[in-house]
């Protein structure tokens, strides 16, 4: 699946995984706005042997597929995306 990275300018750290490059509509406005800025950063294909230094890669998959989008917060916070 290709996937489309942006970075938050206003929470650090903070990135957004698109299955669709620039379909910001997919994300709930109450989760969009508190980014800010989005800036792409990175395309490329996740399957499912890539490894992703932050996040773990099936989760990511099951998220654009289920949602359109997937958020990486800072290793220091939850990630709500995340059952459990």
């Amino acid at each position: 699946m290709q996937t489309y990275v942006y970075k938050s300018l206003r929470k650090e750290n903070t990135y957004v995984y698109l299955r669709k490059r620039d379909d910001f509509a997919v994300m709930p406005e109450a989760v969009r706005a508190p980014l800010g800025d989005l800036v792409f950063v990175l395309e490329f294909a996740l399957t499912e042997q890539r490894k992703l230094a932050q996040a773990d890669p099936a989760v990511v998959r099951a998220n654009l597929a289920a949602h359109g989008f997937h958020l990486q917060f800072p290793p220091t916070l939850l990630d709500p995306m995340v059952d459990g």
